[in-house]
């Protein structure tokens, strides 16, 4: 899959994940739409790309901020939603605020920006619409209320559009990254396996948007262990996730 000369619009681009693959998506020739919630940091990477570049910002817990986003954006010929907020969270140690914030922005905050290119992708049957998800998706972990539970709505979100519309011109993917250093899993205080660069996380996600695949989950080996323990009795599942 070529890039060159296609519109991308990226949400959640100004830090981590996001920032490392609008370098590799402009890099490509991808023509890109910048959006989060920092302007200046938006401006800043924007003036580092080599590409064309838009800056929209936007507040994805703001309705008609998105909606106002989405009246400026144009023709787009893809979607990549990278955004996300974490706070590692107990039930134990219930705070209702953060826990919202997180179903909010990470799981509403797609289909609010789902809704600002449907339309046009529906009419044209072509587009390209690619999520993230997480590895913490896959099944219930300790201390991640919220975040999981947010992650694995995006993740069934995805598959759900995969599964209506695979055979039609709009391509639909997920990716589920593991640990990525960021300013997010700063917030850790447990040992992090396999954690990642996000440039690293940007050449898997590249690499998974130039395939053909509807899928991806890295690295590789850590992933093992989440997929397969969705096949583990609860018993077994939770003495090893602990």
């Amino acid at each position: 899959m070529r890039f060159d000369g296609k519109r991308y619009w990226l949400v959640g681009a100004s830090e981590g994940l996001g920032r490392a693959l609008s370098h590799k998506l402009s890099a490509a020739g991808a023509e890109l739409i910048l959006s989060a919630r920092a302007e200046d940091r938006l401006q800043s990477l924007a003036d580092d790309l080599p590409g064309k570049t838009q800056v929209l910002p936007l507040d994805l817990a703001d309705e008609a901020s998105v909606a106002q986003a989405g009246a400026a954006l144009g023709h787009v010929d893809g979607l990549v939603f990278l955004a996300g907020v974490y706070w590692p969270m107990s039930a134990r140690d219930w705070n209702g605020a953060s826990a919202l914030s997180m179903a909010d922005i990470n799981f509403v905050g797609a289909f609010r920006v789902l809704n600002q290119v449907m339309p046009q992708f529906l009419q044209r049957n072509v587009g390209h619409i690619v999520i993230t998800g997480s590895l913490s998706g896959f099944r219930g972990l300790p201390g991640a209320i919220g975040y999981g539970a947010s992650k694995a709505g995006v993740m069934a979100l995805a598959e759900s559009l995969y599964a209506d519309l695979r055979r039609s011109g709009i391509k639909v993917q997920v990716v589920n990254p593991g640990f990525i250093k960021t300013r997010l899993t700063e917030k850790n205080t447990f040992h992090m396996p396999f954690l990642m660069s996000p440039e690293e996380a940007a050449d898997h996600m590249f690499k998974h948007m130039q395939s053909t695949r509807f899928k991806r989950s890295f690295p590789t080996l850590f992933s093992w262990l989440f997929r397969f323990s969705q096949f583990w009795p609860d018993w077994l599942y939770y003495r090893v996730f602990r």
